[in-house]
């Protein structure tokens, strides 16, 4: 059962992308605005629209906890804007000022990649706001980027229709010749990825103007090159077809067409579920209704599909993920309401916490001497050299190492300095061992073995089921935090 729930009309030119977060629901258009609505009600923001381009905005996506909104257009810029007030936080330009035609960031939030018209993609550190490279890499123009689920690849696609993947250096894995005719159109990794032995497997979807949305295997095994193999060939829109993504469960995976039509898909059986047509019954005065975008929520059952009649509408489809587990989502990003001592902020642990925190830390010796004193977490943030000595620590040594610790403890719970990227979502900490779990976010490796233990087998994100409990490490993200943490 799919029925529409709302009907947006605020934009005044053709809708070319549409971008959930958990909460919000980003439009963009040739209007130069990007429109934002809150997905309780659907609302639109104070805030919103957002102007900031000179031209048409071609695509717009948010970082993977929903905190920054990035939007790319013909004027040659990627516009960062913060999600919850709208204000710009850095103006990316294309060092050739080439037209941006799609934007994609990585799932740590570590890279933000865009694809211009001139063939070059351009690499940027998404922390930082620097360029790291920019390379060709198609004789066409790039439009269509996406990063796989464990952000160490991307694919590209190009108007002359090829397919190739890169790693996140930009040198070459793989090329799929004409995986298209007449152009790709848009690509979208599915958000899991299977591990098996030495070899990672993940699903590509892809579009074109050949009217054909295609479902791929990519296989990349360690100290070997890539390998795409084709799953399925869905033909079920009878003209090009614009848009692709994946469901955040990897279930379904749907698409927008020319023939005005969304169309939703088994993404395992490559069988067709629904065929929506509501976007040919516009009675408006222009006729090009072409389904143009089309984004699915990562915790709500909701599907927007933007359009060339300059609407976007907002689909339930069945029961889908509950709210409870929009919810579950949105407790576990801000940190609170989790079991364990680190879970809380040092000034709301209980005087077994601290406890529990000096065995973990190495100092056992001091256990009976905290117990004894009933030292809670308010009076552990605020000991010093003084009350160390007058609680009975009378090592010089001891001392100084209780202190280096606790002075640590408080810096990585204080996550207001450091990017919300480098903070573990479950516990809200700054990540020293970061892996990349099957729902591709980041955590930190203690904190997720220790939920997966905890008989909980879904996604702390998704709140959905992990695929397999496989955790990767993840190098490039460790490294930019190692970096930061050095800057300070």
């Amino acid at each position: 059962m799919v029925s529409i729930v709302r009907t947006l009309r605020h934009h005044t030119d053709e809708v070319s992308c549409c971008a959930f977060s958990p909460s919000l629901l980003a439009t963009c258009s040739g209007d130069k605005t990007l429109r934002v609505y809150n997905t309780a009600d659907f609302s639109e923001l104070p805030f919103s629209p957002l102007s900031g381009h000179d031209y048409g905005v071609h695509c717009c996506c948010f970082s993977s906890c929903g905190s920054y909104l990035l939007s790319c257009s013909t004027d040659g810029s990627t516009i960062v804007w913060g999600s919850q007030t709208g204000e710009v936080a850095a103006v990316l330009q294309h060092p050739a000022r080439s037209p941006l035609r799609v934007c994609a960031v990585a799932p740590d939030s570590s890279q933000l990649l865009a694809g211009a018209c001139d063939g070059t993609v351009a690499l940027w550190d998404f922390r930082s706001r620097t360029l790291r490279r920019c390379s060709a890499v198609s004789e066409a123009s790039v439009v269509a980027c996406c990063f796989s689920p464990c952000g160490q690849m991307f694919a590209t696609g190009c108007t002359h229709g090829d397919l190739k993947l890169w790693d996140t250096d930009i040198n070459f894995l793989h090329a799929e010749k004409d995986a298209h005719d007449l152009g790709v159109t848009c690509c979208s990794f599915a958000p899991q990825f299977k591990v098996e032995g030495c070899c990672v497997e993940f699903r590509l979807a892809s579009c074109g103007q050949d009217s054909q949305l295609k479902i791929w295997i990519v296989s990349q095994r360690e100290g070997a090159g890539c390998v795409m193999k084709l799953v399925h060939t869905l033909t079920s829109q009878s003209a090009p077809v614009l848009s692709c993504s994946f469901s955040s469960d990897g279930e379904l995976v749907v698409s927008g067409s020319v023939d005005k039509s969304v169309a939703i898909y088994d993404a395992n059986l490559g069988t067709l579920l629904h065929n929506l047509k509501q976007h040919d019954r516009q009675s408006l005065k222009c006729n090009r209704r072409y389904v143009t975008a089309v984004a699915l929520s990562p915790t709500m059952p909701w599907i927007a599909t933007g359009s060339m009649d300059r609407t976007v509408k907002v689909w339930r489809v069945g029961d889908g993920v509950s709210r409870t587990a929009a919810e579950s989502r949105q407790t576990v990003c801000q940190g609170r309401n989790l079991p364990g001592h680190s879970r809380l902020l040092v000034a709301d642990w209980s005087e077994e916490d601290v406890q529990t925190w000096l065995r973990e830390e190495g100092l056992q010796e001091l256990v009976s001497i905290f117990k004894a004193n009933d030292v809670d977490g308010a009076e552990l943030s605020q000991l010093n050299k003084e009350t160390a000595a007058e609680l009975g620590i009378e090592s010089v040594g001891l001392r100084g190492r209780l202190l280096r610790k606790i002075e640590a403890l408080k810096a990585e719970q204080s996550g207001s300095d450091a990017p919300d990227e480098f903070l573990c979502p479950i516990t809200r900490e700054l990540m020293k061992d970061p892996v990349i779990a099957a729902d591709g976010y980041s955590y930190e490796r203690e904190s997720m073995e220790s939920w997966i233990r905890g008989k909980n087998k879904t996604s702390p994100m998704t709140n959905l089921l992990l695929q397999t409990t496989l955790l990767t490490p993840n190098r490039s993200l460790k490294m930019a935090i190692t970096r930061w943490k050095s800057s300070q």
